[in-house]
């Protein structure tokens, strides 16, 4: 069953630039995902095959089309950018127990645990043997340096898990880490594709992780209002899993003392009365409170794109940032 790379007809439109290129990353992820082992190809299409936005390459190629890159090695390498972001799916799934993505039965919940950790193993190797063909030491420094702050996130959110005095800056420790990462390092490599000046490669990684910041954020408000066939994943999983998301944050210096302590019990408990604690999470302004840090986020990212000549690739990067703030509408 072919993949689609654009994940909504809004989405499509949005990376008609770089149609071709996403189907050719598309070829070169089906390749590489050949093992003589047959799991490995069964839970690898099974993922793949799940749908999903492919934002992380297709910043990569993008902002590779913007600053004038004609090669044939950003199609691989944003095809390592989405391997690396599968096996991460993959282990979180198992961390946190969950049972459901992107609609379907996870993984985890498939095959066991087990076999899905052993493949996010395989398709993190499989990305080095990638980077390798490419034949770029810098490229190989950034996503070396990113698959280990990748780690270091996953590790500080188990840290963080059921805990309640998880603050605003633990929070963005781990949003930093876990998710704006590898944006950054995809839009950083496109720009060392490319060829680009110190300046223009620093804006294109500030673009990323600004945009992959904003990302985090809507995702977390939508844990509280989006619609649970829409995100994939049943309303309120986060709390169950006893993370302390940005929503919760600020409601915990927000609301009353009895609110509070409701809060804190969920958080440590893992659950509670979810529509409660959503309706305290509303009322304190929380929603609206992240939705305005992910706004702020979104505007850095706007500034540091502005600094790309004008094209259809820019106008798309833009758009892009506009869409993930729209993702919660």
């Amino acid at each position: 069953m072919p993949f689609s790379p654009t994940g909504t007809p809004e989405l499509a439109q949005i990376l008609a630039p770089i149609a071709e290129d996403m189907r050719a990353v598309d070829a070169v992820i089906r390749g590489r995902l050949r093992s003589d082992i047959a799991l490995i190809g069964t839970i690898g299409e099974y993922i793949i095959s799940g749908g999903g936005k492919r934002l992380r390459p297709a910043v990569l190629l993008l902002i590779a089309r913007a600053l004038g890159y004609r090669g044939t090695a950003h199609t691989q390498l944003a095809a390592v950018i989405e391997f690396i972001h599968t096996a991460t799916l993959l282990h979180d799934d198992v961390v946190d127990e969950s049972d459901l993505r992107r609609g379907r039965p996870t993984s985890n919940s498939m095959f066991g645990n087990a076999a899905s950790i052993l493949v996010g193993d395989f398709l993190y190797s499989r990305s080095f043997q990638m980077m390798v063909d490419v034949g770029s030491m810098r490229v190989m420094r950034i996503l070396a340096d990113a698959t280990n702050r990748i780690a270091e996130g996953e590790v500080l959110q188990l840290m963080n898990v059921h805990d309640p005095s998880v603050d605003e800056a633990r929070y963005l420790m781990v949003v930093e880490r876990k998710t704006a990462t590898l944006f950054e390092a995809a839009a950083r490599i496109g720009a060392v594709l490319a060829g680009a000046d110190m300046a223009t490669e620093s804006a294109c990684a500030r673009y990323g992780a600004s945009l992959g910041t904003a990302f985090q954020m809507i995702d977390d408000v939508l844990d509280y209002s989006g619609n649970a066939e829409d995100i994939g994943k049943r309303l309120g999983d986060d709390l169950r899993e006893g993370k302390t998301t940005l929503p919760l944050i600020h409601a915990l210096r927000s609301s009353p003392p009895a609110q509070r302590a409701l809060v804190e019990r969920a958080i440590r408990e893992g659950g509670g009365n979810f529509a409660e604690i959503a309706q305290i999470v509303h009322n304190n302004g929380s929603l609206d409170y992240a939705r305005r840090r992910a706004q702020e986020e979104s505007i850095l990212a706007f500034e540091a794109a502005e600094a790309l000549a004008e094209s259809d690739f820019k106008r798309s990067l833009l758009e892009l940032n506009a869409f993930a703030m729209r993702r919660d509408r």
